[in-house]
This record gives C-alpha cells, structure tokens and sequence, in this order.
C-alpha cells in the first residue's frame, strides 16, 4: 500500500500525518518551536526552528510508523498565511519571519491604499489589512534597510520549509492570494503592484497548483529523515484552503464553519469574478482554477475560553456547558458581541470590544455560557449574511473545530445560519487537505473530489428547526446593531485600556 504525508505547518506547532490510501490517519507527530514578542504588536518566529521542528516531526513519523518507508509516495504541505520570509542571495533568510498575528503596519496599510485607490480591490480583491504581506515587505524597507537591501526574493513560512527540503523556490496560488501582490482572478503577480511600490518582478517566487510536483526530497535531507530521495514533494496550500479541502469543500453551495482561537466561514467559488467589494477574503482555492470567499471572527473559540478561565476556572468545558442545550434560544433576552479583541469580519476594527446586553438579575451562568456560545455563531453568521446578499447558495455547512464538539452547538449553528449543519467523524484539519493534495499529485486520484469521496468522512447531520429560525432572526437583526451602538463608547474606553 502507498502512503502520503500530509504536513500543517502552524503557528506555534508543526504536525505531520501519514495517511494511507484508504484515507486512515496511519501516524502523526508534532513539534513545537517558540514564538517571539520582541514589542507590543509584534509576532515572530525563526525560519530555521520551522525546519528543524518539521524534519524531527517527519522522522519520528517514519521511524514509528512501522511501514516500509519506501512506500510513502508523497509530501504535501498547509502553512499559516501571509508570514514574510526574506531570503538573500545564498537562499538564507535576512531577518526573522514577521507573522500573519503581527500589527506593527497600519501606516503601510494605509500607503498601500493611497498608492492603488481602487485598484487594490480590483487586482488582489482584498483590502489592505496588517496580517498581509506586502504591508510586511513594506514596513522591513522603511526601518530595515539594510537587512531589505540583502533580500532578493520573499517567500511563505510552508514555501521556506519546503525549500530546504527540496532546494525549489515556489509558491502556490492559495497563499500567494494572501500577499496583496498577485491578480487574484487572474492568477499572476501583479506587475502594476510590484511597480507601484518599486520591486522587480525577480522579488516573487514562481507560482505554481497547490497539487504539482515541485521536486523530490535533497539527498541529504532524505537520509537524516530514512526516506527515500525519490519521494514526491507538492506545493501545498494555505491552511485555510488545505482546511477546505480536508473537509469537502469543493463544490457549490458547500461552506465551512470552523470555530477555533478565531472563527471561519469560507464559502467555495466557481466564480472568479465575485465581488464581496473587499467585506469578506477572496482567495484562490487549493482546487485548481476555483476560489473561495472567507470571513473571520477574532475571537470566536478565545471568547469561551475567556468565558470559562474568568468564571469557570478549574471547570472543564463539559462542566461549564452541562445543560446549555435545555436553555431556550436568545439565552432569555441576554446578548453577546464576541469582540474581545476587536472584530474582523464584517467591522474591521481594532478598537470595538465585547459587550453583554440585556443582563438582568435572572440570568444564571449557563444563561451567560449559552449567550457566548450564540454570539460567536452571531458573529460567523454575519458572513453568511453577507454571502447570500451576494447571491450566493448557503445550503450544506461542515462544522469543524471546538464548534463541532457539542452537539447543542452544532444545533444552535444549524438554527442561526439556517442551513444544514454536517460535523465530521474523521476531522484532521488542514493536514489531511494537505495529504490529499499528495494523494492527488501522486496520482490516486483523478481528481480532488474523487479524492474526497475516500477521505472525508462525514457524520452527524443537524437541520434547522422552525421555530428556532424565527426566534434567531429576530436577534441576528438586534446583534447587528450592537456594534454601532458601542463603536464610540469602546473608542472612548480605549485610553482607558491599560
């Protein structure tokens, strides 16, 4: 039997997965390397603790596996978005990786959208956030001359991996849509973006499908791992888009919901011409020639963790939501804005912070527990809001992450978006899209929805319930007003704000 790996390369860990050809999950290994706020804003690793942490994964991985390593056919990767890997003429990095969580950009931002007015929208179909690239690129050559005069090319924190792995420089489509650098629809780097801020076309890597093969593992890199050198390298993708693929979502009318630290609603796309008029991500997709459209809530999964650490410490999470199913929609006229630590999608704003509204002396805690709980959905529905405004087709949801671990939940999320709610029995994340991509690449498959088809495995289904629906819609329409009703109370808290 064959076997691909499927490597996640993210924030604070790497995770490896070794996946045969039936889809079955066969090993996995992790390793963590540390993360560096050198200010406050700033956000950091070390490229090199990147690779050293993926190499250690990877060979744990095909030591204790106890399959023939010549069997595995291929490596793919998902890697965090948008992080700046400056690399110099020998194909070292310049300085330290600047990471997708880094805010110290907000004046490039705002060079980058005088620079392009409107034609920012219309060539990278996103505005100008911090979290971007180019206002990363930017920001090293206005206070680090000397280390931006040394850099020859930029790459992504998986691309840099994957580099010294196989000695190629490539990036893929899905993360190089997160750079404000490429012409999205059309799937090059901009030459009007590079020249409006003056850097040569030589500065990008070559882009390439998240499936091709984009070389074999460097002898002597196969040999501190026992692999084979012969071993297939593919390019990978972003992680939200890896995260697509490991859940299904690869055609029409099929979105994923995903609640972590921060929440996900990413919505397939056929159409490269969809305009969300940069209120929500548009990406390319892992999936050759298909996109996505994708909003985020901040603190989707933090604001029940911050529920919990603030008033339920030492409780499990099974303790803190006993019951939460029996209480009754709209949590008894009790509010929740999941703004913690300012919103994304749709306010972009730092400043706005997390309100409860409506509490009177009746509430109890688990009131309290279920008014989180149905305002971080709130908040992930402002997307799907914004998506059918636009006219597209919200049926199927994939529920994944710490939203798809109670049932109540996956109800609740089934009753606010108004869709059919599916959670998985096999979720592994962006890891297994990774995988697939190998498995694809290597040749299983005709395609990625016959990959799919194996290896996504779906579970319990949960449909809207009537009633449920009508009580949400209600308070959907109250929570929308919420925001503009504390904008200028949390920017006047603000100086107050330690």
């Amino acid at each position: 039997m064959g076997y691909v790996i499927g490597i996640d390369l993210g924030t604070s860990a790497v995770k490896a997965l070794l996946v045969d050809q039936e889809g079955a999950v066969r090993g996995e290994a992790s390793r963590a390397y540390p993360l560096f706020h050198e200010h406050t804003g700033w956000s950091e690793q070390k490229p090199d603790d990147w690779v050293e942490a993926t190499i250690e994964a990877l060979k744990e991985l095909s030591e204790a596996s106890g399959i023939n390593p010549t069997e595995i056919e291929g490596i793919s990767f998902s890697g965090q978005m948008h992080g700046l890997v400056l690399l110099n003429s020998e194909g070292n990095p310049v300085r330290n990786a600047i990471l997708w969580n880094d805010t110290r950009t907000t004046a490039q931002c705002r060079e980058i959208e005088r620079t392009l007015g409107d034609k920012l929208l219309g060539i990278t179909r996103n505005p100008a956030l911090e979290g971007f690239t180019l206002p990363k690129i930017l920001w090293v050559r206005q206070h680090e001359p000397q280390a931006f005069e040394q850099a020859e090319l930029f790459l992504l924190p998986k691309d840099y991996v994957r580099f010294c792995l196989t000695g190629k420089l490539h990036m893929d489509y899905s993360d190089a849509a997160g750079t404000l650098l490429l012409d999205v629809a059309n799937k090059h780097w901009s030459a009007e973006a590079l020249q409006a801020f003056g850097l040569p076309a030589s500065f990008c890597p070559a882009l390439v499908d998240s499936h091709a093969q984009v070389g074999t593992l460097l002898p002597a890199v196969a040999e501190r791992l026992g692999l084979p050198a012969s071993v297939k390298v593919f390019a990978g993708g972003a992680d939200n888009a890896c995260g697509a693929i490991g859940s299904g979502i690869l055609s029409e009318g099929l979105t994923l919901s995903s609640i972590g630290t921060s929440g996900v609603i990413l919505n397939y796309e056929n159409d490269k011409n969809a305009d969300f008029a940069g209120k929500v991500h548009f990406f390319n997709h892992g999936k050759e020639n298909a996109f996505y459209a994708m909003g985020v809530t901040l603190a989707a999964g933090y604001s029940l963790s911050w529920f919990k650490n603030t008033f339920a410490a030492g409780e499990s999470f099974d303790q803190l939501l006993d019951g939460v199913g029996e209480v009754k929609p709209g949590a008894g006229g009790l509010l929740f804005t999941p703004y913690l630590v300012g919103e994304r999608t749709p306010h972009a704003d730092a400043n706005i912070r997390a309100s409860f509204i409506g509490v009177d002396g009746s509430h109890r805690r688990i009131d309290f527990a279920r008014a989180v709980m149905e305002g971080i959905t709130f908040s992930l529905n402002e997307s799907v809001d914004l998506f059918r405004k636009a006219g597209k087709k919200v049926e199927t949801i994939i529920s994944i992450g710490g939203g798809a671990q109670n049932p109540a939940w996956l109800q609740m999320q089934a009753d606010i978006f108004n869709a059919t709610v599916v959670a998985l029995e096999n979720e592994q994340g962006p890891g297994l899209g990774a995988a697939m991509l190998a498995a694809y690449g290597c040749g299983w498959f005709a395609n990625l929805d016959a990959c799919a088809e194996q290896f996504v495995k779906r579970g319990a289904s949960y449909a809207p319930n009537a009633e449920a629906v009508e009580t949400y819609a209600g308070l959907f329409r109250l929570y929308q007003q919420v925001y503009e009703q504390t904008k200028g109370l949390n920017e006047a808290l603000a100086a107050y704000r330690k």
